[in-house]
């Protein structure tokens, strides 16, 4: 099996962003499936360019984005990525696109094809904090998920795709002492093993365990 990892640059006047951090210090082999990292530019439609480039090149068998997901205390593993950008601030080349549609022949979602639960259970087994989530947002981490998903869908047939979610480092949240962090050493732990659970769980159907949340 060959997953590919991806990774956004630094942005939102962040000098570092622990998702490319964490990305880059994975293993180049997780229980036996080959690993291989890619960053992306925190730039709606070049990111998944950049992504698509690279899949032509690796033709990978599962797609796993990562991104940065200030104030969340938790690695979050992401349910659903739908069509709309909605950009709060503007992505690293000045772009903000509003109530945009991101592929005019797309579904209005799509859910995550990997085993989300089994995931989350096999980040939490190894003492690290983690949930699913129901919302990746509208910016460039929701954006890469639903291209993603959108390019398993409709040009690579039988590719698995999803996103997680990852929180700030501690040196980003120094001055701002009410934001959670995480150091990354747990972070790439929580991935290895969330990975590891897409290698474990493939031709498997995922845990059947309560992962939704009341809002």
């Amino acid at each position: 099996m060959k997953i590919l990892v991806t990774g956004f640059d630094p942005f939102g006047g962040e000098k570092i962003n622990p998702a490319i951090e964490a990305v880059k210090r994975l293993p180049r082999s997780i229980h036996g499936a080959e690993i291989y990292q890619l960053e992306i530019p925190t730039v709606f439609h070049r990111s998944a360019a950049v992504m698509k480039a690279k899949i032509e090149e690796v033709k990978p068998d599962v797609i796993l984005n990562v991104g940065q997901a200030g104030g969340r205390a938790g690695i979050t593993v992401e349910r659903v990525a739908i069509n709309q950008d909605d950009a709060r601030i503007p992505d690293n080349e000045g772009n903000q696109p509003i109530d945009e549609q991101i592929q005019k022949d797309g579904e209005a979602a799509y859910f995550s094809t990997l085993p989300i639960k089994a995931m989350v259970e096999a980040v939490k087994s190894s003492g690290i904090a983690a949930s699913v989530s129901n919302s990746a947002g509208t910016f460039v981490c929701n954006h890469i998920m639903y291209q993603s998903l959108y390019l398993a869908h409709t040009c690579y047939k039988g590719v698995k795709a999803g996103f997680i979610h990852i929180p700030f480092l501690p040196e980003q949240v120094v001055d701002k002492p009410t934001m959670p962090s995480m150091n990354l050493g747990d972070i790439v732990k929580g991935l290895t093993e969330a990975i590891g659970a897409i290698v474990d769980y493939e031709g498997k159907e995922d845990e059947k365990i309560i992962g939704g949340t009341t809002h």
